[in-house]
């Protein structure tokens, strides 16, 4: 991508602390994304999962019988979701790997790929989201289709120092306070990722902070970005996830496929 991977492979040991309760929410998005998958491509189990994390979706859907292959550029977090992956029994093979060049890493033939957890915004211009979403079209059988998760940054406030608190987590004698300060600069947005560390024993306090950049772009101009890249039926979810989703149908060749064809 455009930025590093050391946002990612800093915030791994963390990153499950975003959620009051890691487990719990992997069986909720399980079942939400499976309800969508089901819904919108029956019969569909061979699952793509381009920027997998820590495995939050590729684990929920792996629970639910669904054929995962996950990949992310952070090692860290790939390493990470492996061993996740294991001490749940779960067989998904893991890979690092640049959603932008997904097709060359992983082949086509898939029934649905996943691009969740606002992943996609990492990349900073519409070209380099349009070549994402090429390759991800590349991925699908005819028929298939892709799902991405991002935020709603057209409902978000512009400005700077805009703190978004994520609250406290306790684990065993650690404390932890959440939150993330965002700076709007033009298009892009700049977060910065606290995490207040106390233990509870010594009452020491270590911050950590991990720093990223984000293009703050609209659901409607990836809507129109799905379209170039050769996805139809293209269309927003809300209140079926906890982020918005866009959707779109892959029925045969993309644009630049039919242009070489």
């Amino acid at each position: 991508m455009t930025h590093d991977t050391t946002f990612y492979d800093s915030l791994t040991p963390y990153y499950h602390l975003i959620h009051q309760d890691w487990n719990a929410s992997i069986e909720r998005q399980g079942e939400q994304l499976g309800s969508l998958i089901d819904s919108r491509w029956p019969g569909g189990r061979k699952v793509l999962d381009v920027s997998c994390g820590i495995g939050t979706q590729a684990l929920a859907l792996a629970r639910r019988g669904y054929q995962v292959v996950a990949s992310d550029l952070s090692p860290r977090e790939v390493e990470r979701a492996r061993a996740e992956a294991q001490a749940r029994g779960l067989s998904i093979p893991f890979s690092v790997a640049d959603m932008r060049q997904a097709h060359a890493h992983h082949g086509s033939g898939f029934d649905v790929v996943v691009c969740a957890d606002n992943s996609l915004p990492h990349l900073l211009t519409d070209a380099e989201i349009l070549l994402a979403l090429q390759q991800m079209h590349a991925c699908l059988r005819p028929g298939g289709g892709c799902l991405i998760t991002v935020r709603d940054y057209d409902a978000e406030p512009r400005g700077v120092n805009i703190v978004k608190p994520y609250g406290v987590r306790v684990e065993g004698e650690r404390r932890y306070l959440l939150f993330q300060v965002w700076d709007f600069d033009g298009a892009y947005c700049d977060i910065t990722f606290f995490f207040v560390e106390e233990d509870t024993r010594t009452q020491a306090v270590q911050t950590h902070a991990m720093r990223s950049r984000y293009y703050a772009i609209s659901t409607g101009r990836l809507e129109q970005l799905m379209v170039e890249a050769g996805f139809e039926q293209v269309v927003r979810l809300d209140g079926v996830f906890y982020q918005p989703v866009l959707i779109g149908r892959c029925n045969g060749l993309s644009p630049m496929d039919r242009q070489a064809a």
